[in-house]
C-alpha cells in the first residue's frame, strides 16, 4: 500500500492531510531530486485548474523546487492533456497537474508526468514516496546562488490552442454547427470555446466563469443534463461536457440524450477501424464499461481487452500491447497517436470530425452499440479491506453473481481516490439488479460502513 499516491496521484480535501501545503513543499522538494541528474538542475512544469486552493499548492510546490536548484515554468490555468503536451515540448524533466479533476472545489490533487508527457508509472511514484518519507527531506538545501528560478510561460494557452488545432482534418470544418460546451467552471475555460470557434463552429458555452469554488457545481461531466438542457433550449446539433480539468468528456446529442464514454468508444472504434488507424483492431477499456461495448464490437470483428480502473492503466497497457486508442466509461478518451493522456477536447474533435465526414448527426453514430442496463451505486466507508477479509460480503457477491450468470456481471471495488466502494452490476433488467445491487450495499455498510 503507498502512502500519499492513488490511481491518479495524491488527492484529498485541501488543507488537510494529505493534501496540504507542507507536504506540496516536500514533494517540490522530492521532484527536484528525483528529477535531477548528472548535476543538471531540472526544469519542471506545474500547471492547475482554477480551484481556490489550486493558487497556495502552486506557490508551495515552486518553492520546494527552487529550494533544490530546480526551475519552475507555470502554465496557469490549463487542461491537463494542454500540461502533459507541454511538458514534452518544452524539453521539461517532469510537469506537474494540481487539479482534482472532477471533484468539487474543497479537494484538491497533484499528479506528475515524466519528461515524455505520461503519467509517472507506480514504481517511480514509489521512489518518490520513498522522498517524501525521508526525515532529512526538509533539511537539504542549496547554495543561496544556485538556488532555482520561476517564471510564467505566457503563451502556453496559445500554444496549446494551435496544437489541437492541428489535430483537426484540414478538409474539414466546423462551419454550421452549433454546439453546447460546458467548461465545468474548470481549466478548459478558455481552451476549448476558442478551438471551436476558430475552427467555424457556433458556440453556446456554459462553465466558463471560474470563481475559485464553482468548478464541477452543477456543470460539466458529471452533471451533463445541463449540457443536455441547453442542447434542447439553443437547438443545437449537440453538447459536450467537460470535467475540471478536461482530460474527460461527456456528450448530448441534438434530442438531448446524453451520450457516455462508452458510447462514443464504440462509434469511434469503427471509424478509426475504417481509417486503417485502429492498431491491432482493438479498443481498450476498464472493467466498468457496459457489456454493450463488448457486444458492439464483437459484431463488427473488433476486440476489446479490459483494464482495472484508471485512466493510467488504460494508457498502460496500450503502450504494452501496440494499441492506438481506449478509455473509460467516465468519459476520458485516450488516442494515443494524438497524445499521450484522456483529452476531452481531442476527444470532442475527433468526434466532430466523424460526424462531418458522414454528414450524419451524432445520436445516429453512437446508435451502433445498444447499453445494457447498469447500475452504480457508491458506498461511503470508513475503511478499504479487501473483499477476501469480508466474508459477509463475498458470499453475497458470489450469490448474486451466481443469480446473473452469463446474463450479467457484478464488479465490487474501492474507489483509488475516495473513501468509497463502488457496486456495479449490469443484467437484463434494471430494476432487478437495483435490488441485487442494495443487497450487497447492505452486507457493506454492516462490515466497514
Amino acid at each position: 500500500m503507498r502512502s500519499y499516491f492513488g490511481t491518479d496521484g495524491i488527492r484529498g480535501l485541501a488543507n488537510r492531510h494529505p493534501m496540504t501545503v507542507e507536504l506540496a513543499l516536500r514533494l517540490g522538494k522530492a521532484a527536484a531530486l528525483h528529477f535531477a541528474h548528472r548535476g543538471h538542475a531540472p526544469k519542471i512544469l506545474i500547471g492547475k485548474d482554477p480551484r481556490l486552493s489550486s493558487y497556495m499548492f502552486e506557490s508551495a510546490l515552486a518553492a520546494g523546487i527552487n529550494s533544490l536548484g530546480g526551475n519552475v515554468l507555470f502554465t496557469g490555468p490549463l487542461p491537463t492533456a494542454g500540461i502533459a503536451y507541454l511538458t514534452n515540448t518544452m524539453r521539461c524533466d517532469a510537469g506537474i497537474v494540481i487539479s482534482a479533476s472532477h471533484n468539487p472545489y474543497f479537494d484538491n490533487g497533484i499528479k506528475i508526468f515524466g519528461a515524455d508527457g505520461f503519467k509517472l508509472p507506480d514504481a517511480t511514484e514509489e521512489e518518490i514516496e520513498a522522498l517524501l518519507d525521508d526525515a532529512s527531506l526538509l533539511d537539504r538545501e542549496t547554495l543561496p546562488e544556485r538556488i532555482g528560478r520561476s517564471r510564467r510561460l505566457d503563451d502556453a494557452t496559445g500554444r496549446y490552442i494551435v496544437f489541437l488545432k492541428m489535430l483537426f482534418p484540414r478538409e474539414l470544418s466546423l462551419d454550421g454547427l452549433r454546439i453546447v460546451v460546458d467548461c465545468a467552471n474548470g481549466a478548459a475555460y478558455k481552451v476549448a470555446p476558442a478551438v471551436l470557434w476558430e475552427l467555424g463552429a457556433e458556440i453556446i458555452p456554459t462553465g466558463v466563469e471560474p470563481n475559485g469554488l464553482n468548478i464541477n457545481d452543477g456543470v460539466g461531466a458529471l452533471h451533463p443534463e445541463h449540457c443536455a438542457r441547453l442542447v434542447v433550449e439553443h437547438d443545437a446539433d449537440l453538447g459536450l461536457a467537460l470535467d475540471g480539468d478536461a482530460d474527460r468528456v461527456v456528450f448530448a446529442d441534438r434530442d438531448g440524450n446524453v451520450v457516455d464514454g462508452d458510447q462514443i468508444m464504440a462509434m469511434t472504434a469503427l471509424e478509426l477501424a475504417a481509417q486503417g488507424r485502429l492498431r491491432r483492431n482493438t479498443v481498450v477499456a476498464t472493467v466498468m464499461s457496459n457489456l454493450g461495448l463488448d457486444l458492439a464490437l464483437r459484431e463488427r470483428g473488433l476486440e476489446l481487452v479490459r483494464t482495472q480502473v484508471g485512466d493510467r492503466y488504460v494508457v498502460e497497457e496500450m503502450r504494452q500491447g501496440g494499441y492506438s486508442f481506449g478509455g473509460e466509461q467516465s468519459g476520458h478518451l485516450i488516442f494515443l497517436d494524438l497524445s499521450t493522456t484522456g483529452d476531452g477536447i481531442i476527444a470532442a474533435l475527433q468526434v466532430l470530425a466523424a460526424m462531418q465526414r458522414a454528414r450524419k448527426p451524432l445520436g445516429e453514430l453512437v446508435s451502433v452499440m445498444r447499453k445494457l442496463p447498469q447500475v452504480l451505486i457508491n458506498v461511503a466507508v470508513r475503511e478499504k479491506r479487501p473483499l477476501a477479509e469480508l466474508p459477509s460480503v463475498q458470499a453475497v457477491v458470489d450469490a448474486v453473481s451466481a443469480e446473473l450468470g452469463e446474463r450479467g456481471r457484478v464488479l465490487v471495488r474501492f474507489s483509488g481516490t475516495e473513501p468509497k466502494c463502488r457496486v456495479m452490476l449490469e443484467g437484463p433488467d434494471e430494476a432487478s439488479i437495483r435490488a441485487q445491487a442494495e443487497r450487497i450495499v447492505r452486507a457493506i455498510r454492516e462490515a466497514i460502513g
